[in-house]
């Protein structure tokens, strides 16, 4: 540890003190442990984007390729429209040749076809190879522009549109299929579906399916990070990702529920008033994804915290909604315990999350004999999620009373 320097006169037996405390000491060394984490997080992160990166250089050059190979036979087929006049081309070595139907003959006169053959190439056929040769050159050399211009000349514009659209559905499909299954999966999946998404935002920014999509992950984001600032920014970048699928698709169930869910999040960073006006907000579009989707469990369940929350306002927070609105928001217990019967009905199981919050409601009306035995099926079910984990410690706290 550094110490101060002393006077010379203080001789050698002078004590020198550290210039930090224990504690001091202590911080510091919590601190360079924390840049380290973040250091080696991010390596972690430059890692995976590299990967992405050179997996999406790989397609593009293998798409690349096989569009100019494809191209190249359409080019050879338009510039020999008609057949040599060779039956014996079954020796050549030209890829243009091809073998007559039928059994050639082979004597030199007529083939079966009655076309004249030989054995000696013609001018004609030695002019049409150089020819051949020079358009494979000339293809070879051509951009991806060049080759895209020369198939789109033999194909329908809406054939064109027809198979391009096809390919991006195809595409998309998968790509929605990867991200769900993540979006299942634990800390670090969620990290990588949200990462996949946002590497194909370019390709598919214009699909509702994958910007709501995209929302949901800014949501997982924010479930998963403890730093309070990238809570709020990933809550602020989902709900702008949602609003611009909402202008478009207003009637999307999904596009209503995450967009009340990221509005719910974000309001947790704001101040009282701000939080009772986002609950306005946040009910109506749960209601519109009901009436959209009426048997989407998730939708049920969200309203039903909604409607405990509304019940269990305190006083500070009734006062400000009565003085900034003329209607305050109102809900009960039993309305929050129907939303979450609801989800039962629809889903058995949905969430451990939403079996402790039925127990919560019977116990809050007074019948602690169904409160009992929705513990009990709420402790059947795994802690899937952090909101089951807090849920499994809440049904802790409520046993022990």
């Amino acid at each position: 540890v550094p110490r101060a320097p002393v006077p010379v006169e203080a001789g050698d037996g002078a004590m020198y003190p550290p210039l930090l405390t224990h504690d001091e000491q202590v911080d510091v060394l919590e601190r360079l442990d924390f840049v380290l984490r973040n250091i080696s997080e991010l390596r972690k992160e430059v890692e995976e984007l590299r990967n992405s990166l050179q997996h999406l250089a790989a397609e593009i050059i293998g798409e690349v390729r096989s569009h100019l190979e494809e191209t190249q036979k359409v080019t050879r087929r338009r510039r020999f429209p008609f057949p040599r006049d060779r039956s014996d081309s079954t020796g050549s070595s030209s890829i243009y040749f091809t073998a007559s139907s039928g059994t050639a003959n082979t004597d030199d006169g007529e083939s079966e076809g009655g076309y004249t053959t030989a054995n000696a190439e013609s001018d004609y056929d030695r002019e049409s190879e150089r020819e051949s040769e020079e358009g494979e050159d000339e293809v070879s050399c051509e951009t991806v522009r060049t080759a895209r211009r020369d198939s789109l000349d033999l194909v329908n514009e809406d054939e064109v549109h027809l198979v391009l659209d096809s390919s991006l559905e195809e595409g998309l499909g998968q790509l929605l299929q990867q991200a769900d299954r993540l979006h299942n999966g634990d800390e670090q999946e969620k990290r990588e579906g949200f990462q996949l998404l946002l590497n194909n935002k370019l390709a598919y920014a214009d699909q509702k399916d994958f910007l709501w999509r995209l929302a949901r992950a800014h949501s997982d984001m924010y479930e998963i990070t403890e730093d309070t600032e990238e809570k709020r920014s990933y809550a602020s970048d989902g709900k702008e990702e949602i609003e611009i699928a909402l202008q478009k698709w207003d009637q999307s169930a999904e596009c209503h529920q995450w967009y009340a869910i990221l509005c719910g999040q974000l309001s947790e960073h704001e101040s009282i008033q701000k939080r009772i006006q986002t609950g306005y907000v946040f009910k109506e579009h749960i209601d519109k994804a009901i009436e959209l989707k009426p048997e989407d469990p998730k939708s049920y369940y969200l309203l039903g915290r909604w409607c405990y929350q509304v019940s269990h306002l305190g006083w500070l927070e009734k006062k400000t909604a009565s003085a900034l609105f003329e209607a305050p928001p109102t809900a009960t217990v039993q309305d929050a315990l129907q939303n979450f019967l609801r989800v039962e009905e629809l889903s058995p199981g949905f969430s451990k999350a939403g079996r402790v919050y039925i127990a919560k409601c019977y116990r809050d009306l007074g019948n602690n004999s169904a409160a009992v035995l929705w513990m009990n099926l709420a402790s059947e079910l795994p802690a899937n999620t952090k909101e089951d984990a807090e849920s499994e410690r809440e049904l802790e706290e409520m046993r022990s009373v």
